[in-house]
């Protein structure tokens, strides 16, 4: 008898039940002001979506007769029953089922607009923590940072330098930044964009006198060489590829600072294999020439795969692939 009364109720409050979607719209819009709230619209999808009034009071955290009261004022307000109970729950009338349609676009566009500006408001302030090894933060990213800077003028930017990328990756994993650059491929756990591309040089001293067009790798392992030791992160990459060559590199001085061994080359103590990041700035004395099997590392900017991250570090992210794109 209740499902009878609300659909003899329906027939008359809704005299024009196949309403299009724009004589809805026009509706809707003409009963808002003061009258249709948002939070009614929500409750109606909750309605549609789980066909009960109980059910839709659980996933709102409302009473049911909070929901069934914010229901009943918004067909008020509308003229037209929106919802039917039964002993199966709540069922929607055909206007019903549309405007619960229009609500949930409504819903949808008033949530991103939300997060639009609270994704504005995130890139006006706040924090950002970059690790990187010390060649990447003394040649790459100081004018980046300060293109970021002129962007974004409110964000506070700091810069961490480790000795090489292992470092740099326990420093993400710890929480002690947002962003590092770091040798690629990463581990699982990390997501990683590749930046750039470093190239291996050799360094060779001012009195080097080359034997044909090329540099030839009897010609490199022939010299002293002034080397980082064997077992550092950023040099095992080196000593591989030249052992897979047949030429095994043995260093007659160990050095552990890049800065050091391209004073030492330009003085003519020896030769060696740096990557050319690593070995700027490069005295003129210094000769220049590129591996006889070339050789790169990839370079990339990483952030925790699991963790979620403010609008700011992928602003970042995306300001340091322009720039590589740039170079």
């Amino acid at each position: 008898m209740a499902t009878a009364m609300a659909e003899v109720r329906m027939v008359a409050l809704d005299p024009h039940p196949r309403r299009t979607k724009s004589s809805l719209i026009k509706l809707m819009k003409e009963n808002y002001q003061n009258q249709m709230k948002l939070s009614q619209l929500r409750i109606l999808v909750a309605v549609a979506d789980s066909a009960s009034f109980s059910a839709a009071a659980l996933q709102l955290e409302m009473s049911q007769s909070a929901v069934s009261h914010a229901i009943a004022a918004l067909e008020e307000h509308l003229g037209v029953v929106l919802v039917v109970r039964g002993r199966h729950g709540a069922r929607l009338t055909p206007v019903g089922k549309q405007i619960s349609d229009l609500s949930r676009e409504v819903i949808e566009r008033t949530d991103a607009i939300i997060h639009a500006a609270a994704a504005e408001r995130s890139l006006k302030g706040g924090q950002i923590r970059i690790a990187a090894f010390r060649s990447v933060a003394s040649h790459f990213l100081p004018p980046v940072i300060a293109q970021f800077h002129q962007k974004y003028p409110e964000t506070m930017v700091s810069l961490m330098e480790y000795i090489d990328h292992l470092q740099v990756e326990e420093a993400l994993r710890h929480g002690d930044a947002d962003v590092g650059l770091t040798l690629m491929p990463v581990q699982d756990d990390l997501e990683a964009w590749e930046i750039l591309q470093d190239e291996f040089v050799a360094l060779l001293p001012p009195n080097f006198q080359l034997a044909g067009q090329e540099l030839t790798w009897q010609e490199l392992a022939a010299q002293p060489l002034i080397m980082p030791a064997q077992e550092s992160a950023m040099m095992r990459q080196v000593y591989d590829h030249a052992q897979a060559m047949g030429y095994p590199l043995e260093a007659a001085y160990t050095v552990r600072t890049d800065s050091t061994i391209v004073n030492l080359v330009a003085q003519g103590l020896g030769a060696s294999v740096l990557p050319r990041l690593a070995a700027y700035p490069i005295p003129n004395s210094v000769q220049i020439y590129a591996l006889p099997t070339p050789l790169k590392r990839s370079i990339g900017a990483a952030i925790l795969a699991e963790k979620l991250y403010s609008p700011v570090v992928f602003a970042f992210i995306d300001l340091l692939k322009q720039h590589s794109e740039f170079n």
